[in-house]
């Protein structure tokens, strides 16, 4: 693998090759040494805020492919110079801690926030007070309420607590030529679940909580309304009735939240009613459409603002909602142990006052269940369960040195006594991009891949298309073929012909094995014996009637074949062609084991990369091995770095420039270029990467991508406008009654007939065969 090193002003930036995740970091102060021509005592390396010391590799610190590890150079300063320089870890110490600061500050306001909702919680439980008028408004203080919850739509039980109007705001102009005014009057309620109010954290112990807030909430008029009182019978039901229904979003069976919804339909038969109905979510026009109705005799009428009288509205409704359970693993059953509602250990529903909530999971725990048990609640704010501790002995402030992390220490890497440089392994980064010029089951070359094409990591060659498994030898599928393979020397009889694959044991963490059983026509093995131009023998193989018309499959040599074959390049993975299945057969090998063989031979126009024609094309077309090129990532860093653009100074490794052989055009291909009038715009700016040889194809799959699917355009329509897009694109935007061009949004209209630019789409076959296959 590969990392960057940046000096701290970002003035000079080498990237170092050859490491491995093992390397010590007195190892790369070393390597830095010989590129930036400073001694290892005057480095500071950092990588993440975190200062790398020597006696720990770089795995430590979790440093990955192409990440950046920042050097500050220490000057050689008199002793005043060196109290200064402590100075200065010293203020990044405060800035560290400062923002723990920062932390424990924001949660404490957040404590207070809670205890303001207890005390509102506390209060409520009183009896209920008089109705206050407060001269304005439908709403009297202290009467009952349904209130909308503004982020999901729902009603829920309130209590006016108090009735507020905003400054007087102008409006238009009425019929007599005044300007009128209008007040806003806003409602401060607060919700009457019970659990809620005297739990803050209660959300994360319900499975399904019954109310969303907590304290005091400001709503407008639209968001408040009269206690729903009145239950409708079956027979009163009609379509098109606006109702109050209780529905379940997640699970429809199950009890839920109170919704506004509007009758669908109603079906009766002599054993069984049901009701569908759309969910109204509130005011944005969101809705459910067609959900059936579970509890039919929980169905409420809406009631308007002032039809109630004054004893009515102020006493509580004569039928008491009922909501969804909070739990939803013991459904509120209080003879059930529930980890999830009570203590997280033993589950038992006791001692509510003696359990601690966890300010990261919002678990539960009884204090006598922790392990050491407490013997009262702590006086901290916080509180963290032992599982969301964080391990103080790990943490690591500015200018101390790395401490051995727990995790790490478990890994047999720590222990075993194997001398394998394990750190060097790229077989499970993730691909940073993925080929779409030709399917996944596509036979023959990839177009802009020319032969003699060599990279550095088995990745690079899946991103190209050429072969796409990161780590098997073969891609195919056993009812089809094999699309290509790549020659790695990985079985022990490997040598000039392919030995297939299976027969060995790599369970655990192995990778390579000898031999245990035999191996079997199937999976990948019947994949690449369906290349063969002959029927399938399971029993004793097959050879080609015809060998040069058997299906083609793409190879790639690895240079960890170089061992076994000569043809082997000495570095990196290089494509070398398109092979041809002779036959295959079955024999025992060294092992003693049965073994599927197969002999390919080389069938492609363009010569081998070891002979001397071959040499002499990579030469022409300029082909250098790919390091650089193509952007790899890693688990935790996938930013795309481009190594010419992000340094400024020249890298170690950097290719000279040479000069490539101009890509050739034919006939046919200049005709239908000149053919296509309407891009000859686009094809004048793809002309001028002639010059580039086979990355003329990319500039061409640039210039006509599809705006809409991302991809080479496909039966491409090319508008007024002179913008190219796929027809199942465009009728898709049609569909959506968009008549305008995706690019540009100019109008295209309505009636637009959408002719395929049939020139376009032929050279686009010749450029890229079969890219079409699944379009």
């Amino acid at each position: 693998m590969w990392i960057q090193v940046r000096t701290m002003d970002g003035k000079e930036t080498h990237r170092i090759d050859s490491l491995s995740k093992l390397t010590k970091v007195d190892e790369l102060r070393l390597k830095i040494s010989e590129l930036f021509k400073v001694d290892p005592e005057r480095q500071r390396l950092f990588y993440r805020g975190k200062q790398m010391e020597d006696g720990h590799t770089i795995f430590d610190y979790n440093v990955g492919l192409n990440d950046i590890v920042q050097l500050l150079v220490r000057q050689a300063p008199p002793p005043a110079a060196g109290l200064k320089c402590k100075d200065k870890e010293a203020e990044l110490s405060d800035s560290d801690s400062g923002c723990g600061s920062a932390q424990s500050e924001s949660d404490k306001s957040s404590t207070h926030g809670e205890a303001e909702a207890q005390a509102a919680g506390s209060s409520a439980q009183t009896d209920t007070p008089d109705l206050v008028d407060p001269g304005f408004g439908f709403y009297k203080i202290n009467e009952f309420v349904d209130a909308r919850d503004l982020n999901m739509g729902a009603w829920f039980e309130a209590q006016v607590v108090n009735v507020t109007k905003t400054p007087k705001m102008p409006v238009e102009e009425g019929s007599d030529g005044k300007q009128g005014e209008e007040e806003i009057i806003h409602y401060h309620v607060k919700y009457e679940d019970t659990c809620c109010a005297s739990e803050p954290n209660t959300d994360a112990l319900c499975g399904f909580s019954s109310y969303p807030e907590n304290g005091v909430v400001q709503l407008q008029s639209k968001d408040v309304r009269p206690r729903a009182r009145t239950v409708y019978q079956w027979h009163q039901l009609e379509a098109g009735m606006v109702v109050m229904v209780n529905f379940n979003p997640d699970d429809p069976k199950e009890r839920g939240y109170w919704y506004d919804a509007e009758i669908q339909r109603k079906r009766e038969t002599r054993t069984a009613h049901e009701i569908h109905a759309k969910i109204l979510l509130g005011e944005a026009g969101d809705s459910l459409n067609d959900c059936r109705i579970m509890f039919l005799t929980e169905i409420y009428k809406i009631e308007e603002p002032g039809v109630l009288d004054g004893s009515a509205a102020g006493s509580d409704s004569p039928l008491k909602r009922s909501n969804g359970p909070e739990c939803k693993h013991c459904k509120d059953n209080p003879n059930k142990n529930c980890r999830w509602c009570n203590c997280h250990v033993c589950g038992v529903k006791q001692d509510p006052d003696k359990q601690l909530l966890c300010d990261e999971c919002d678990m539960a725990f009884h204090i006598y269940c922790l392990n050491p048990p407490l013997t009262s609640l702590p006086d901290d704010d916080d509180w963290y369960c032992p599982e969301c501790r964080t391990d103080s002995s790990e943490v690591v402030l500015a200018g101390e040195k790395l401490k051995d992390s727990k995790k790490k220490s478990k890994m047999a890497s720590a222990s075993s006594t194997s001398q394998r440089d394990w750190g060097k392994g790229m077989a499970c980064v993730g691909r940073s991009k993925q080929c779409t010029i030709v399917p996944s089951n596509h036979y023959g070359p990839v177009p802009g891949v020319p032969v003699g094409s060599i990279w550095k990591f088995r990745v690079q060659v899946s991103e190209s298309g050429c072969h796409r498994p990161h780590v098997a030898g073969i891609h195919g599928r056993s009812n089809d073929g094999a699309y290509s393979l790549v020659l790695a020397g990985g079985y022990e009889d490997d040598q000039f012909t392919y030995t297939g694959s299976g027969g060995r044991d790599l369970s655990g963490n192995k990778r390579t094995a000898e031999q245990s059983c035999d191996q079997k026509l199937t999976n990948m093995n019947r994949a690449l014996a369906l290349n063969c131009n002959a029927a399938v023998n399971e029993k004793d193989g097959a050879e080609a009637r015809d060998w040069k018309a058997g299906k083609p499959v793409r190879v790639v040599r690895s240079s960890k074949g170089r061992k076994h074959s000569k043809f082997s390049p000495e570095d990196g993975n290089r494509y070398d062609g398109i092979y041809k299945v002779v036959k295959y057969w079955p024999e025992k090998g060294k092992s003693g084991f049965l073994v599927w063989r197969y002999l390919l031979k080389r069938n492609d126009d363009e010569p081998a990369p070891w002979t001397r024609d071959g040499k002499e094309r990579i030469k022409k077309l300029g082909l250098t091995m790919q390091v650089e090129g193509t952007a790899v990532s890693c688990s935790h860093h996938t930013e795309d770095r481009p190594w010419a653009e992000e340094n400024t100074s020249p890298l170690k490794g950097t290719p000279k420039k040479m000069k490539v052989e101009a890509y050739k055009l034919t006939r046919e291909q200049k005709a239908w270029i000149k053919e296509d009038e309407p891009n000859r715009k686009l094809w004048d700016e793809a002309m001028e990467s002639l010059a580039l040889g086979p990355k003329f194809l990319n500039k061409v799959e640039e210039v006509f991508l599809c705006i809409c699917c991302q991809e080479v355009v496909f039966q491409p329509i090319t508008t007024e406008c002179q913008h190219n897009v796929c027809r199942e694109c465009l009728q898709r935007s049609f569909k959506a009654e968009v008549y305008s061009c995706p690019a540009c949004r100019h109008e295209l209209g309505k009636n637009n007939p959408m002719t395929v630019n049939k020139p376009l789409q032929a050279i686009l076959n010749q450029f890229f065969p079969g890219y079409s296959s699944g379009r």
